[in-house]
């Protein structure tokens, strides 16, 4: 098993571990017992998740000793809202959770931002421990301790900090992921590899067989490096206001995109690939990144099956729904933006132009 620490540099918080191997499902009753021993707990899934591994995790759950309490909502970014929110402290309050009770978040990115939103707010705050069941949610959504929800406005708009007690990722879980989820994870993974490490490029460039073959091992591999990272940048910087605003790279632009596209119709690996390409433009632009290296990004999210450009969108409502972020600073809009293979800086300063230019990119190219 490998297990990473996420050691933060700033106190009250505490230390978590990320543990990756395979078969941890059946160890999961146990393993939150050892984090956040209690007589009851929650579990949240959704509906797509669950059918596939909610019965083993109760199961297992049950045999550590603990009540164990059941939300499910319909699987979608369309349903990551306060109203479901309402509906999961609704079912907990009347199962009478206690303060020492974990909510347990089994599934992807969205179930664990609403589950961890749910933990922060229940009873003023109670135990959360992920358990990631795609790779986005693996390398990415699961560390870090961003919970939340999105509104009309925008994406994430609403949330709150709230660390983990654990994160327990058994890779034998994304056996039952397709395809399409698995590229959007790899978004995430590009973007690790863009801001901090070169070699994890280079790593998911080689490996590309064996991570869509599900290779337990290059799996667990994979997650490991990926989680170093985000592990590292969050210990330095747990509430965002330096470092680990690098994390958002792609984000910006991709954020607008979801929000204005539709949920349904883009997703979240594919908004952030979109975005990390528009970033990349606007970084070679401005004479920051050499064109060969946003060409060598853009042809490994072409060979993941990861969309580099977008027929259409509305420039408009994109333009203002970037305008809405909550990444905006004093009026003025932040990107990321790389300046090489395995860095990227903050840029406060990108011009209204600059970010046309971004999204125009999307929809023509280079241009000859």
């Amino acid at each position: 098993m490998s297990t990473i620490w996420l050691k933060p540099e700033h106190r009250p918080l505490e230390p978590y571990a990320i543990d990756v191997a395979a078969g941890l499902l059946a160890k999961l009753g146990p393993m939150v017992h050892q984090h956040a021993p209690a007589p009851s707990c929650g579990i949240v899934s959704d509906s797509i998740v669950a059918k596939h591994h909610l019965a083993a995790a109760v199961a297992s759950l049950q045999g550590a000793g603990y009540r164990v309490v059941e939300f499910v909502f319909p699987a979608g970014e369309a349903n990551k809202t306060l109203s479901t929110v309402s509906r999961g402290l609704d079912c907990f309050l009347a199962a009478r959770l206690e303060r020492k009770s974990p909510i347990v978040a089994l599934g992807g990115g969205v179930v664990g931002d609403l589950a961890g939103f749910i933990a922060a707010t229940l009873l003023r705050g109670v135990p959360f421990v992920q358990v990631p069941t795609s790779l986005l949610a693996a390398v990415d959504a699961s560390v870090g301790g961003k919970v939340g929800v999105d509104h009309a406005v925008g994406k994430n708009l609403i949330g709150a900090f709230h660390q983990p007690r654990a994160v327990i990722c058994d890779v034998e879980l994304l056996r039952s992921l397709p395809d399409v989820e698995l590229r959007c994870g790899l978004a995430e993974c590009v973007k690790h590899g863009v801001i901090r490490d070169a070699a994890l490029l280079e790593f998911i460039a080689a490996n590309t067989q064996g991570i869509f073959s599900r290779d337990a091992h290059v799996l667990t591999d994979l997650i490991t490096q990926n989680v170093r990272i985000k592990a590292a940048i969050v210990s330095e910087d747990p509430f965002e206001h330096g470092v680990r605003a690098l994390l958002n790279l792609g984000h910006t632009f991709g954020h607008a995109l979801e929000v204005v596209v539709g949920y349904e119709n883009l997703r979240h690996g594919e908004a952030v690939a979109l975005g990390m390409v528009a970033a990349g433009h606007v970084a070679v632009q401005r004479k920051m990144l050499p064109p060969q290296d946003a060409h060598y990004v853009e042809r490994l999210l072409q060979s993941l099956g990861l969309p580099t450009r977008l027929p259409a969108f509305d420039m408009g409502a994109v333009l203002a729904a970037m305008a809405g972020d909550k990444k905006v600073v004093d009026g003025r809009l932040r990107l990321i933006l790389p300046c090489g293979l395995g860095a990227a800086v903050i840029v406060d300063s990108a011009s209204a132009a600059e970010v046309r230019s971004g999204l125009e990119y999307l929809l023509t190219g280079p241009q000859s």
